[in-house]
């Protein structure tokens, strides 16, 4: 078994903090994105969508979407639990980790792929999209912070694969100069807690530049 994977992306990125969860270990393989090297044939053949995480399993099969390897692993390795314990956590979770991915990460990418310089070449930009997925962030961040008034974590009193989505979002938001306000402070305690924690500080994309 091994991992194709990026440090680049915030979705690969949600695997690795996933893993680090579980003490999971698992062989990587570095893709280049910047490279492309994601879009070159071999790889392609992994995954023709040319996106990772892309899990490469013993037979030569592969798993893709990093939800999907990430139940993956929580199927196989069950402690802890971060995608929620009994029918209605589970539930809960799911829920949550779904707003995450559509209201924060969501609008976080379509900021940054609409008007950072990295995607000039890449994709077909719309400035304006860009700039309504900021300011539709900031409505959002608002809502969240209403919602973390009272409990320590998205979706509880633990920690789970909702505050996996939200922290990469969050931390991708910084390269697209987003940046969580300090009147917020239910988010902004949130957001240290659980970027505090050694899965999420040892991937920190600011780590890796300084």
């Amino acid at each position: 078994m091994k991992l194709y994977t990026s440090r680049l992306a915030p979705n690969p990125r949600r695997v690795t903090i996933f893993l680090a969860e579980k003490g999971i270990e698992v062989p990587t393989v570095e893709i280049d994105l910047v490279k492309k090297e994601n879009l070159v044939p071999a790889f392609l053949g992994r995954n023709p969508l040319g996106r990772v995480p892309v899990l490469e399993f013993d037979d030569g099969s592969h798993l893709s979407e990093s939800i999907a390897i990430c139940r993956y692993f929580e199927a196989t390795h069950p402690e802890p639990a971060l995608f929620g314990t009994g029918a209605r956590a589970q539930a809960d979770v799911e829920m949550w980790n779904r707003r995450m991915e559509f209201e924060v990460l969501g609008n976080v990418s379509g900021c940054f792929r609409h008007t950072h310089a990295y995607w000039k070449d890449r994709i077909e930009q719309v400035g304006d999209y860009g700039e309504l997925c900021r300011r539709t962030l900031e409505e959002r961040m608002k809502w969240l912070d209403g919602e973390l008034s009272g409990r320590p974590y998205i979706a509880g009193e633990r920690f789970t694969v909702a505050d996996i989505t939200a922290v990469t979002a969050f931390d991708l938001g910084k390269v697209a100069k987003i940046r969580i306000p300090e009147a917020l402070s239910n988010l902004t305690a949130w957001y240290a807690t659980v970027s505090a924690r050694p899965s999420v500080a040892a991937t920190s994309p600011a780590r890796k530049s300084g």
